[in-house]
């Protein structure tokens, strides 16, 4: 006797049969992440501010090269970058890199669910039922609930007191770290490693002249 499937199984054996063409993020407030000011989780900030879009496909090598370029300037006080989905991994490492190359960045984090519209396309060759020939092949939309990242850092101070907050950190580069000073545990008067044997290794004074009577 059979066992009976699930839903989620049923509806998994059906999406075989398709393939994604595309994603589309759904706007969230006034408009979407990250568009221009005013939008996303931090609504007060400065107009010259840069928005990193980091998706699942972009290289870290390029945001960070752009988003130190661009923080190296005077004029420009504040960078986020926010990513949703598999793509929050990479948002927490880009800005934990450029953390580490410019010191004194304060940080806050904004974490969030975006609603995430996936656009499916049918692998059938054939038409199916009720499908006239020469139509485009059956395509169905899902709408899905991912967590979205967004990391504010800013050049100036911001309040402690809100969520998410992280001071700058004091160290910001694995070379800038003092280092104790390297103490011997030998004590004073104790000959250091080698010089016991190097003193040993010298012949005393009367046995070139044992050897040279025998």
């Amino acid at each position: 006797m059979a066992k009976p499937t699930s839903p989620r199984s049923r509806q998994r054996r059906r999406m075989e049969n398709f393939r994604k063409v595309r994603s589309e993020e759904a706007p969230v407030g006034n408009g979407a992440e990250g568009g221009g000011p005013g939008s996303g989780p931090f609504a007060d900030l400065a107009p010259d501010a840069v928005h990193m879009r980091v998706k699942e496909g972009s290289k870290i090598r390029n945001l960070l090269a752009f988003a130190t370029t661009s923080m190296a300037q005077p004029a420009t006080r504040a960078i986020v970058f926010s990513g949703c989905g598999r793509a929050t991994t990479k948002t927490v490492t880009c800005a934990e890199i450029l953390k580490r190359r410019l010191a004194g960045l304060h940080q806050v984090t904004r974490l969030r669910y975006r609603s995430v519209r996936e656009v499916w396309q049918s692998l059938q060759p054939e038409p199916t039922p009720g499908q006239k020939p020469g139509e485009p092949a059956a395509s169905l939309s899902v709408l899905k609930n991912v967590p979205s990242l967004a990391i504010l850092l800013s050049k100036d101070a911001l309040d402690p007191g809100q969520p998410g907050y992280q001071p700058p950190n004091p160290y910001p580069g694995p070379s800038s770290q003092p280092t104790a000073p390297t103490t011997s545990k030998r004590s004073l008067g104790e000959p250091a490693a080698g010089e016991g044997c190097a003193k040993r290794s010298q012949p005393e004074p009367g046995a070139a002249e044992e050897d040279r009577t025998a």
